[in-house]
């Protein structure tokens, strides 16, 4: 089986770049659906996984700032 790399990704949570980009994709970046359910239930299941990407970089922002 083919490895994907886009499906691999995980953003590093000390990258603000990679933070972003992970938090700004819009939904049917992570599945192409047309069906407004769908979508919804995928948002819903992204919103806390975006959440805690955001909240390990503020993590590492702090930790950053005190070394």
């Amino acid at each position: 089986m083919r490895r994907d790399e886009r499906a691999a990704f995980s953003p590093d949570p000390k990258n603000t770049v990679d933070v972003l980009a992970f938090v700004l994709c819009p939904a049917t970046a992570f599945a192409p659906v047309r069906n407004q359910d769908e979508l919804d239930a995928i948002r819903s299941i992204m919103l806390p996984v975006k959440t805690e990407a955001i909240r390990r970089w503020s993590k590492a922002q702090v930790a950053m700032t005190r070394c």
